[in-house]
């Protein structure tokens, strides 16, 4: 049976070479029989978050970010973490969702891969409870030293990333289940 949950991801580096994009890519690798992958690709293009644009009819790459979650049955955010918190394209991108309410109970897997990351991770999840994103405690993930866990080809090599990893993911695809059994 072909996938019919669509799954946006959001890479919180830049880097066209991160390890968070490997990531994801990895995980692709594992769960593309299961999902829909599409990659959100306008952090660039995100002006400077101002409560005064943040109207009706916010800055086109806002509505089309926005209108890329709404859409999506679920979130995947895969990210660094950059000076003890969330880059600060990520954050800008959560920012512009406050009032949209577009992530209020929508199931988001929140990974945060980095050197350390426990300080971005919590910053994380705290902007994603205020946003009332449904992040679950098997949801969310922390995976410290992320670049001796992966290889070049885009694969998890560190068993004890990979079985958490699935966790994570199963935990999604579980929530994605409840959610449309809820909603009906």
């Amino acid at each position: 049976m072909a996938p019919t949950k669509k799954i946006l991801v959001i890479c919180g580096s830049t880097r066209k070479t991160s390890s968070n994009l490997h990531l994801i890519k990895a995980i692709e690798k594992l769960y593309g029989n299961q999902l829909i992958f599409t990659l959100y690709e306008g952090l660039l293009q995100l002006s400077q978050f101002n409560p005064d644009d943040d109207t009706e009819t916010p800055p086109l790459p806002v509505a089309a970010m926005r209108k890329q979650v709404k859409d999506a049955d679920g979130i995947l955010i895969c990210t660094p973490e950059y000076a003890m918190g969330v880059p600060g394209s990520l954050k800008n991108l959560l920012d512009w969702t406050v009032s949209s309410s577009d992530f209020s109970h929508k199931p988001v897997a929140a990974i945060t891969a980095s050197l350390s990351g426990q300080k971005g991770h919590l910053s994380l999840l705290s902007t994603l409870r205020v946003i009332e994103a449904m992040v679950e405690d098997d949801m969310q993930l922390l995976i410290p030293f992320i670049k001796t866990k992966l290889n070049d080809r885009q694969e998890i090599t560190d068993d004890a990333t990979l079985k958490e990893v699935r966790r994570t993911m199963d935990a999604l695809v579980t929530a994605l289940s409840s959610s449309k059994d809820v909603a009906g």
